[in-house]
């Protein structure tokens, strides 16, 4: 038997998540495989206000309960944001899961968090007391921790519809063609003004952890494509020596060599 509640609307929802303790359940893709005794779920999947893909003047608002699929169909979704997501698991996996439960889970391979760090995206989250908007780079603490409150619920991701419109570059490394982990992933979207960089982002799953190298990103900025390839070990030294590679089942050495080939390609196709 499964104990939980199942809210109508996103008020009902954080007035129980303010007051009991609960686990908060859309698609269950990740949670029902950890098979947590006596666990109380608070079930999502058929709140209206976060199950929306929109958009306004500034950021395309994607709802928490939206699953991959929908995304996957939708004409409002970026690009980039659908290569991700389409690379995870199998159909079937990408008809449940949902985006609020790919981020909230603090995997660091997580392939949603990997696009929405490329584009500089943000997390919308809502309490009985309020609401409050962070950076991705704020809410992904480390590998399993995030800076979500114990009250509080995620409603939606944004992504600035800036960013969105930028050419990206995007590439997943994993044990085989399908249903792969990712062992090593680069994301980063850029803008070049008559030969010059303008803007460029890069983060990877395979460190250990989810970040941006602005400092390094910033040093691009401002280049002509042609110095930066004509330097191109330089700079994909810059990236590497920012990088900490954490223990894992694939070696270090296999990942730091196989992202650095990828910021090499990245770099190369700009």
């Amino acid at each position: 038997m499964v104990n939980g509640y199942k809210p109508a609307t996103l008020r009902e929802a954080v007035d129980i998540r303010s007051r009991e303790s609960v686990i908060p359940y859309a698609g269950g893709t990740d949670l029902m495989v950890q098979n947590k005794a006596n666990a109380v779920y608070l079930f999502l999947n058929d709140i209206d206000e976060i199950r929306q893909i929109a958009d306004d003047s500034e950021y395309i608002r994607i709802g928490a309960a939206v699953t991959f699929t929908e995304a996957l169909a939708s004409d409002l979704v970026p690009q980039l944001m659908k290569e991700a997501v389409s690379k995870i698991a199998a159909p079937a996996i990408r008809n449940a899961g949902t985006f609020g439960g790919n981020i909230g889970n603090g995997s660091d391979k997580a392939d949603s968090v990997l696009a929405g760090f490329a584009m500089d995206g943000r997390v919308r989250l809502v309490s009985a007391g309020g609401e409050r908007v962070i950076p991705f780079d704020d809410f992904c603490v480390r590998r399993g921790v995030t800076n979500i409150k114990d009250d509080e619920l995620i409603a939606e991701i944004l992504l600035p519809k800036d960013k969105c419109a930028m050419p990206y570059y995007y590439h997943k490394v994993g044990g085989r063609n399908a249903l792969a982990i990712s062992r090593v992933a680069l994301a980063g979207v850029y803008d070049v003004q008559d030969g010059v960089i303008s803007y460029i982002s890069l983060t990877v799953i395979g460190e250990g952890k989810f970040t941006r190298y602005r400092d390094v990103e910033a040093e691009l900025i401002g280049k002509t494509v042609e110095e930066v390839q004509a330097h191109i070990d330089d700079y994909v030294r810059l990236f590497i020596d920012r990088m900490t590679f954490t223990r894992g089942r694939v070696s270090a050495e296999y990942r730091k060599t196989v992202i650095g080939n990828l910021i090499r390609d990245y770099l190369m196709t700009l």
